[in-house]
């Protein structure tokens, strides 16, 4: 690609032994040899030799969606950066802690997705009075149960808003949320983006304008 002259004045990358020479006989090529990947738009060039899973899930990322491509990466057991990374990844909560009790409502927050849950719903699953299944749920997963549930709405919700073309008010009483507005709040305050600009970046299906 640098030799057809379709790199000048574009960035780039290349295996860090080939860098110099490289800059060397492209001075009009913006090199970028620190970065495994760039991602120019219509053009992608790799660094590593190994690189193909990278380039090939950053193309699962951009045609099939974020939420593909994480989980295409976690069947691989392969680290993907996703072009979603700057609105927080994909939630991926802590299940090898040891604490069966809780392992259990982890299983059950999971399978109902989190819907019409409360405090007292989750402690009779785990067996515990709610002061300790608080206790052992925050120690065991890094989150109070309040914020474990939002995050795995606001995950389910991802999902809905890069393949449906369901309104967001929809979206958000099906993944718990009977406040449409208090859904926007949470899905922004987790990914830093509200649900429509979140469709009309992550969205695979022709949209309407959303509320």
């Amino acid at each position: 690609m640098a030799e057809s002259g379709l790199l000048d004045g574009r960035s780039a990358t290349t295996h860090w032994t080939s860098a110099k020479s490289f800059a060397a006989r492209y001075p009009a090529i913006r090199l970028e040899a620190d970065k495994p990947i760039v991602d120019d738009g219509d053009l992608i060039t790799t660094a590593g030799l190994m690189a193909w899973s990278e380039l090939g899930l950053r193309l699962v990322d951009r045609l099939l969606g974020p939420s593909i491509a994480a989980s295409t990466a976690r069947f691989l057991v392969i680290e993907h950066s996703d072009s979603a990374s700057e609105c927080g990844s994909n939630f991926a909560p802590i299940l090898a802690h040891g604490d069966g009790a809780i392992l259990k409502v982890q299983h059950w927050l999971q399978a109902s997705g989190a819907v019409d849950v409360s405090l007292a719903a989750m402690a009779q699953q785990a067996g515990l009075e709610e002061r300790t299944f608080l206790r052992r749920f925050r120690a065991a997963t890094g989150l109070k149960p309040t914020e474990y549930c939002q995050h795995l709405r606001v995950g389910k919700a991802r999902q809905m808003l890069e393949f449906t073309n369901g309104t967001i008010d929809h979206i958000a009483w099906t993944v718990g949320y009977q406040d449409p507005g208090a859904f926007r709040a949470t899905f922004k305050k987790i990914t830093g983006l509200a649900p429509s600009d979140y469709r009309n970046r992550f969205g695979v299906t022709p949209t309407k304008a959303q509320a």
